[in-house]
């Protein structure tokens, strides 16, 4: 696990990952009702969740994730969603940098998953390398999305999340430069 926080930053980039989507938008609308940032951008992954009565239809995390700050009091003229699909955290990386890069952004926190912090906060300092923003990285608290340290060995979730994430850490190390 990686945490990495800023005093202040321009914005607060909250990766996708539609299992933990909500516990991600949590600690953003934290972070960002502390006054610790000035606005919120999130990514697509282009994943949809469970029926929604409400809306009638499935709709997308993206979606859910707009309608969970909307509840946390986060005004939705602070929010922005990049549209473009991505599909892993290298593409997030690379949609956030062209972000960045257009809005001339100055400092940016990546707001995730314990488990996926290592890779995440690596993968976006190499992609976002040269570009002179100031990165930091938050994590959310441990709970039942996010595996202890001591004790994910003991959760079949925890395999999952945990062992994946070092294997992606090591295709990641070889392929992304």
């Amino acid at each position: 696990m990686v945490n990495n926080p800023l005093r202040h930053s321009d914005i607060l980039v909250v990766l996708s990952g539609s299992a933990a989507y909500k516990e991600r938008i949590q600690e953003a609308a934290a972070i960002y009702t502390q006054g610790r940032a000035d606005r919120i951008v999130m990514t697509n992954d282009n994943q949809q969740g469970g029926w929604s009565q409400e809306k009638q239809r499935n709709p997308f995390f993206y979606e859910r994730g707009l309608d969970e700050f909307a509840r946390l009091g986060v005004p939705r003229e602070r929010i922005e969603v990049l549209m473009p699909p991505v599909s892993s955290t290298y593409d997030e990386a690379l949609e956030i940098k062209t972000f960045l890069v257009a809005n001339q952004v100055k400092s940016a926190v990546i707001v995730t998953s314990p488990y996926h912090s290592r890779r995440a906060f690596w993968t976006f300092r190499r992609v976002c390398a040269g570009t002179n923003v100031e990165l930091g990285i938050e994590t959310v608290a441990l709970g039942s999305d996010s595996p202890g340290p001591a004790t994910w060995w003991l959760r079949p979730r925890g395999w999952l999340v945990v062992v994946g994430e070092y294997l992606k850490l090591v295709y990641y190390w070889l392929h992304v430069r």
